[in-house]
This record gives structure tokens, C-alpha cells and sequence, in this order.
């Protein structure tokens, strides 16, 4: 099961399925369990309480929201929240407005 480098998974986050693996450069919160035939891709965020199915792969720098339930892939980029698990929105628009909004009160 790859996991990318920088991948951040919250507190009591779940990947189902029953085979533990090795995970490097990620940042891990208590109580989360990883299994086999998930694939997270490099800079992908879990918020606490995922639940990330079997099958599943989550795509470059993606976000997923806490307590979010994912049963298909996630796009590279994609903001996705809900039970179960929705696009509602892209990284990389977010951090645009971000910018643009510092920018406006500097």
C-alpha cells in the first residue's frame, strides 16, 4: 500500500482493511489504523474521523474533512467532506482566495 511523503492523517482516523504496513515521512495521530489497498498520495490531508474504505485512493495534496466517510477515489486537489464523502471544493481555488484575501488587507 503506498502512502506519499507528507501525508497527514488526524486523531482516530480509519482506513479499512485488516493488513497493517509501514508508513515514512507521514505525520500520525493516536488511535489511527492503516490497511492495505488504500493508496494516499504525497501531501494528502485526513481530518480526524475519516473513515477511508478499501479500494480507496486519495489523490495528491487532497483534503479530506473530519469525520468525512470516503467510498471512491478523491481527485488530486479535491476538497471532500461528508457521510458520504462529497466534492465541495479545490485546494488549490482555497489557497487563491486566501491570497487574494491577505492581499486585500495588507
Amino acid at each position: 500500500m503506498p502512502i506519499g511523503s507528507d501525508v497527514s492523517l488526524g486523531k482516530d482516523v480509519r482506513i479499512l482493511q485488516p493488513e497493517l504496513v509501514n508508513l515514512y515521512g507521514c505525520s500520525i495521530a493516536a488511535e489511527t489504523r492503516i490497511g492495505a489497498f488504500v493508496e494516499i498520495q504525497k501531501r494528502a490531508s485526513i481530518g480526524s474521523n475519516a473513515t477511508i474504505m478499501a479500494g480507496v485512493t486519495i489523490g495528491e495534496a487532497a483534503l479530506i474533512g473530519a469525520g468525512a466517510v470516503v467510498t471512491t477515489d478523491v481527485a488530486d486537489y479535491a476538497i471532500v467532506a461528508g457521510v458520504p464523502a462529497r466534492v465541495i471544493g479545490d485546494v488549490r481555488e482555497r489557497r487563491r482566495q486566501i491570497q487574494k484575501s491577505r492581499l486585500d488587507y495588507a
